[in-house]
C-alpha cells in the first residue's frame, strides 16, 4: 500500500508468525456428516416454505435439506446449483441471517433457525470436492454471447448460456476471474482458495472462454461487441470509489477499503500486509465491516468504524455488526468526516456528529489515525454505456437495458441489492431472457 513510507505507525508483521493462520481461519467451519444430519432434522419441510421466498435465487430449500437428511448430499447440491450455480460461495458469504434463516419458521417460533447456509455449504462442498459437474451442455445453437465481467453476475450468466448451448466469451479487466468473490470479500469468509476453485469447477460446463485484462474502453466498445456477438451481458460491477468530501482526504494513509481487502486476499503471506496502529474505517456496509475486522485480525491496536447514520440504518447486518464488536472494533454512529489532519500523512481524522436528518450538531470528534479506509460506496465506470438510472445501468426485470441486444446485472445494474446472491440471480435470469431472444 505504500503508505508506510510516510507513516511510522504502519507496519507489517505485527503478530507472531504462527498467529496469522488462526486469526484468518474459517469463520464457520464446515459441518461434518453427523452435524449435517442433526441440523437437517430440525427442518419442518414446509409445503409453502417462507425461506424459498426469502432466497433471491429461489432455491428449493426444504427439498435440498430433505435430500441431505436422506443421505443424498450430491442430489441436494444439484437442487441448489440448478438455481444458484455459485451456491458454494453464497453459502459462505450470503447474509442468511437476514434472508432465508430470518424467514425460517423455527426462527419465528424458537429464535433458532435451521442452519440453512451451513447445510448448503455441506452439500455443495461434498459434490464439488469430487470434481463432479452435474450439468451438461445442450446442442450448439451457433450463437455467440459476450459477457463483460467475470464476477458472480457474469459467471452465472455465462454458465447458464453455455448450458443452453451458446458459446460465451467472458472479458474481465483483472488478471484472474471471480470479481468481488475473489477480490472483495474478507479472507476469513472464503479460505483455502475456494473462490478460484469454484470458478474452475463452474467452467467444467465447457463453451466458456475468458479473456483477461480486457475491459470496456479503447478498442472494446459496446458497439464493437454488438457487431461481433449475437448478444452482450454487462456484469462488470463498480470500479470507482466515492470520495469522502473531507478536507485533506488526499493525505497519505487514506485508502480505499476495497483495495485493502483485495490486497489481503491476494497476499501470499498475510504477515507482509502493512497495517496501522490506529485504524479508522468509514462506512456502514459489509465492506466496512470486512475491512475493520481484518485490520484488527492483522494486529491493529485500535480500530474504529464510523458511520453517518444509526446502527439500524447500516447495510451490514446486526450479525456482522456484532462480529465486528466481538473482534474489538469500536462502532461510532451519527458522525461524518470533515477533515483529515497530518503533515503529509494522516495523523488524525475529525468528524462532526449529526442528527437523524443528517444535520450537523456542532459537536466534534477527533480520532488518532495512521490509516483510514474509505468504504462509502463505489461508482460505475465506463463510457458509451446504456441509459442510467441514478448511478447504475437501468434494467428491466429480465435485465434488458435501453440498448437492443444488451443486458446487464449485478452491482453495475439498477436491479437489486449489492449481494453476491442477487448478482447470481440477475445473471441467471438475464441468460434465460437472452436465450429466449436468440432462439426466437
Amino acid at each position: 500500500m505504500g503508505s508506510d513510507v510516510f507513516q511510522p505507525g504502519i507496519s507489517a508483521g505485527r503478530l507472531a508468525p504462527d498467529a496469522y493462520e488462526a486469526q484468518f481461519s474459517d469463520l464457520h467451519p464446515r459441518l461434518d456428516g453427523h452435524e449435517a444430519l442433526v441440523a437437517a432434522d430440525r427442518c419442518y419441510f414446509c409445503h409453502d416454505a417462507p425461506c424459498i421466498t426469502a432466497c433471491p435465487t429461489d432455491i428449493d430449500i426444504p427439498l435440498f435439506i430433505r435430500q441431505i437428511a436422506t443421505g443424498t448430499p450430491d442430489a441436494a447440491a444439484k437442487t441448489i446449483l440448478s438455481q444458484n450455480i455459485m451456491g458454494g460461495m453464497c453459502a459462505r458469504v450470503c447474509p442468511t441471517e437476514t434472508l432465508c434463516e430470518q424467514a425460517c419458521v423455527r426462527e419465528a417460533a424458537e429464535g433458532k433457525p435451521v442452519l440453512i447456509g451451513q447445510l448448503q455449504r455441506y452439500a455443495t462442498d461434498h459434490l464439488q470436492e469430487q470434481g463432479l459437474h452435474p450439468f451438461t451442455r445442450a446442442a450448439s445453437t451457433g450463437k455467440r454471447v459476450a459477457v463483460v465481467g467475470a464476477g458472480p453476475a457474469g459467471l452465472s450468466c455465462a454458465h447458464r448460456l453455455a448450458m443452453l448451448g451458446h458459446d460465451v466469451v467472458v472479458m474481465d479487466a483483472r488478471a484472474k476471474p471471480g470479481g468481488l468473490n475473489e477480490f472483495g470479500i474478507a479472507a476469513y469468509k472464503t479460505t483455502g482458495g475456494y473462490a478460484q476453485a469454484e470458478v474452475d469447477w463452474l467452467l467444467q460446463i465447457g463453451g466458456i472462454t475468458i479473456e483477461y485484462e480486457t475491459a470496456l474502453g479503447g478498442a472494446v466498445t459496446l458497439d464493437s461487441l454488438k457487431a461481433d456477438y449475437d448478444a452482450v451481458f454487462l456484469g462488470m460491477g463498480l470500479g470507482g470509489v466515492n470520495a469522502l468530501g473531507a478536507e485533506g482526504e488526499d493525505k497519505d494513509g487514506v485508502l480505499d477499503a476495497v483495495d485493502f481487502i483485495a490486497e489481503l486476499r491476494q497476499a501470499g503471506d498475510m504477515a507482509a500486509v502493512p497495517i496501522g496502529r490506529d485504524v479508522v474505517v468509514i462506512g456502514g456496509g459489509m465492506t466496512a465491516v470486512d475491512a475493520a475486522v481484518q485490520a484488527k485480525l492483522l494486529g491493529a491496536l485500535n480500530v474504529t468504524l464510523v458511520y453517518r447514520r444509526g446502527r439500524d440504518r447500516m447495510n451490514a447486518s446486526p450479525y456482522e455488526q456484532d462480529l465486528a464488536a466481538s473482534k474489538g472494533v469500536r462502532i461510532v454512529t451519527h458522525a461524518v468526516p470533515v477533515a483529515v489532519h497530518g503533515n503529509g500523512g494522516v495523523r488524525e481524522i475529525e468528524f462532526e456528529y449529526v442528527d437523524d436528518a443528517m444535520k450537523g450538531t456542532g459537536q466534534m470528534l477527533r480520532l488518532a489515525a495512521d490509516q483510514v479506509f474509505k468504504a462509502i460506496g463505489q461508482t460505475l465506470q465506463g463510457e458509451g454505456l446504456p441509459e442510467l438510472e441514478g448511478r447504475k445501468i437501468k434494467v428491466s426485470d429480465s435485465g434488458r437495458t435501453s440498448v437492443s441486444g444488451v443486458w446487464a446485472g449485478g452491482d453495475c445494474a439498477s436491479g437489486g441489492d449489492d449481494l453476491t446472491v442477487t448478482a447470481v440471480a440477475e445473471g441467471r435470469d438475464a441468460a434465460m431472457d437472452i436465450h429466449g431472444v436468440l432462439v426466437g
